[in-house]
């Protein structure tokens, strides 16, 4: 009886071992899954980490470039386009402005004339860019020794300037396309005012094309309504008795109806831009 005991108790023993063994063989799998499960989590959070750590930099990246190409502050940016003559122009090559220019404060700007002294006062923050050119083709001496070109006296009331082609006797003979190598867009437009351009107001000539002003400018002698498109640059401070008295002498009516040189001469002896006081 006890061998058939024996023998049971042997057999039981021997299944247990084999389940232990098995169990011991698949938790051993299990193991060895779980750590490949574990490396392969382990690369995938270390590739996450890295590609985070990469948008992260390059966002900061973005960031940095983008701080640095703002404008710093109280300036604004300013597109300059080439003139090269293509589009008729008679260009006379001064380089460009800075890109970055003051957008606060105002200057004031002064033409020496044969007649005496015209200012205006220019306020940056409404026309930034056009100021900007204005100081820089002064410092230039851009129109230096250049004369008024141009009077109208019928239905628009203006006296025109700031062709750097319109110089000496020779004057008359010019076409008032001259400019320089550089045009921008225009600004500080009087949509909403009535009359648009009223006496006193200094504003920047043009094409019919747009971002097509340049270095000519025209004085309005008397209120004038045109069409909002061509930049206020400031206003006259002193001299207008000077513009009206031109415009009294009357044109030589060159391009008919009013229009044409005026006959009492303007010359422009030296132009600048400082800071107002």
């Amino acid at each position: 009886m006890s061998s058939i005991k024996d023998r049971q108790r042997a057999a039981a023993r021997a299944r247990l071992e084999k389940e232990m063994a098995e169990r011991a063989v698949a938790a051993k799998k299990r193991r060895q899954r779980q750590a490949i499960i574990g490396s392969a989590l382990a690369v995938v959070v270390i590739a996450g980490a890295a590609v985070w750590i990469v948008a992260a930099l390059n966002k900061d990246d973005d960031k940095s470039t983008t701080a640095s190409s703002a404008p710093p502050a109280g300036t604004v940016a300013c597109q300059w386009i080439p003139e090269d003559g293509s589009t008729g122009a008679k260009v006379t090559d001064v380089g460009t402005p800075p890109a970055n220019v003051p957008n606060t404060g105002k200057d004031t700007l002064t033409m020496d004339t044969s007649l005496g002294a015209i200012t205006a006062t220019v306020d940056l923050a409404k026309a930034p860019c056009t100021g900007a050119a204005f100081s820089y083709l002064a410092s230039k001496k851009f129109w230096d020794g250049t004369k008024c070109h141009r009077l109208t006296t019928e239905g628009i009331k203006v006296l025109q300037c700031g062709d750097p082609s319109a110089k000496g006797k020779g004057y008359r003979d010019t076409d008032g396309t001259g400019g320089p190598s550089f045009r921008y867009a225009e600004e500080n437009l009087p949509t909403n005012a009535s009359p648009a351009y009223p006496k006193g107001t200094i504003a920047m000539a043009k094409t019919s094309s747009p971002s097509s002003t340049g270095s000519q400018f025209f004085i309005v002698y008397a209120d004038t309504d045109l069409p909002a498109e061509y930049t206020v640059l400031g206003t006259i401070t002193k001299g207008m008795d000077i513009v009206e008295k031109v415009a009294k002498a009357g044109t030589d009516n060159a391009n008919g109806q009013g229009d044409g040189h005026p006959k009492t001469e303007v010359d422009i002896k030296t132009f600048t831009m400082a800071a107002a006081s």
